[in-house]
């Protein structure tokens, strides 16, 4: 096999956010070569394009392997249609110009038998440069955003305790078939963190916020908290609420536990979102995750409670533009944990069982992370994306930053958290 690298670049005088309007519809046909195409899911809801170009019979189909609205950046992998290539994986994106406009980028890697990587090279180099070349004629049909249902609009919402080794208490929307979403809040939280989340969801799918143990009306168990403990509490509300597919959706702490259900149970989740986190201490070393316990067990040495030191983490937590309501909302989170809870979470987040494999990952993932996040910044979280992408089989990942919001930036910044969630559930779930 020989490896060819292909790249083109164009420019535009329309602006990036003009551009990306046109090209990161992965799905639409503003290519002048393409006759018809359509949108395909397949078996774990990746995003597939199927499609004809004009005066072939030939049908091409290419996955959507990562997506960034943020960076304007998406890559795709081809699946069938070019004869004699082994691999084609390719990658677009779009920068600001240096004086005003844009740059475009397109790039492909491909693998193919001697006497076709050559011509599949040409061929390539052929059809970026069409397609770059038409761009400028399209600007301006921007795709219209997805509505996110308002408080008024949202279902009512119940509590429901289910029994076992652990007591745990959720809050549930009413029944709505396909995947259930249950968010999981963070080490500083609770369910009512996830509120909006809930009332966004709840029209179009099932959705549930859970106490993790110990928080809210949710109860310790009889021993210390594991990640099989919390990976089996998921198991149970799924079983308690009679689906079979989850969408887990976890901020920090629960990012962590919501990945490592995905490491033993890949084939019960639809889908995955992490939001300001991902592997947590796993890739620490034990050096350093003792200084991060010992760092916020002093406090609590010291006679000190969750409500006590709350101030000094909404300090952190927070965006630097973070309203009262919310550094209030935060404060009230951290203040009702008690410090039995806090002490039991954090032994187990010190100490974690495994090095995450992202092999596992087979359902399509969204990572989300806030402009100002001091504990997950955009920087590490884009970094995580990258090697979800290279590691996990036929990838499906997307990656947003949340502009202007801090480490709990579904809470800082409802309304552009939600808009992106319910794009991703909406696309799983289809």
């Amino acid at each position: 096999m020989v490896e060819e690298r292909v790249q083109v670049i164009g420019f535009s005088a329309a602006e990036p956010a003009a551009v990306w309007a046109i090209v990161g519809n992965f799905c639409g046909a503003w290519h002048p070569v393409i006759a018809e195409i359509r949108a395909e899911r397949d078996e774990r809801g990746a995003l597939i394009r199927a499609f004809t170009a004009k005066g072939e019979e030939t049908l091409y189909r290419e996955q959507l392997t990562y997506r960034s609205d943020t960076d304007l950046v998406l890559a795709y992998t081809h699946l069938t249609g070019i004869a004699g290539v082994e691999r084609y994986d390719a990658r677009l994106q779009v920068f600001a110009g240096e004086a005003s406009g844009s740059r475009i980028e397109w790039s492909a890697q491909l693998s193919a038998s001697a006497e076709r990587a050559l011509a599949i090279a040409a061929g390539t180099r052929a059809i970026f440069e069409m397609g770059l070349a038409a761009l400028d004629g399209l600007v301006g049909d921007a795709r219209p955003n997805k509505p996110v249902a308002s408080e008024d609009e949202a279902p009512a919402l119940r509590t429901l305790f289910i029994d076992g080794n652990a007591q745990l208490a959720l809050a549930v929307s009413p029944q709505k078939p396909g995947p259930l979403v249950l968010f999981l809040h963070g080490i500083g939280g609770g369910r009512d963190n996830w509120l909006a989340q809930l009332r966004a969801v709840a029209p179009t799918m099932r959705a549930a916020a859970l106490d993790l143990r110990g928080y809210g009306e949710s109860r310790l168990g009889a021993s210390p908290s594991t990640v099989e403990a919390y990976c089996g509490d998921i198991l149970r509300v799924a079983d308690a609420l009679g689906v079979q597919k989850l969408v887990l959706c976890g901020l920090s702490y629960g990012s962590w536990i919501a990945t490592s259900f995905a490491m033993r149970y890949p084939e019960k989740l639809a889908g995955l979102v992490l939001s300001g986190g991902c592997t947590g201490l796993s890739e620490a070393s034990v050096a350093e995750r003792e200084a991060f316990r010992t760092a916020r067990e002093a406090p609590l040495n010291a006679g000190k409670t969750p409500a006590d030191f709350a101030p000094a983490v909404v300090d952190v937590l927070a965006g630097p533009n973070a309203g009262e309501a919310v550094r209030q909302a935060l404060f009230a989170s951290m203040a009702a944990i008690p410090t039995s809870t806090y002490r039991d979470a954090l032994a187990c987040f010190t100490t974690p069982p495994e090095r995450f494999d992202f092999t596992r990952l087979t359902m399509p993932v969204l990572m989300m992370t806030g402009e100002h996040d001091r504990l997950a910044s955009p920087a590490e979280i884009r970094g995580v994306a990258s090697r979800i992408v290279e590691a996990a089989p036929r990838a499906s990942v997307r990656f947003e930053v949340i502009a202007d919001a801090g480490h709990v930036c579904n809470v800082e910044r409802p309304e552009a958290y939600n808009r992106v969630l319910t794009e991703f559930l909406t696309e799983v779930a289809s």
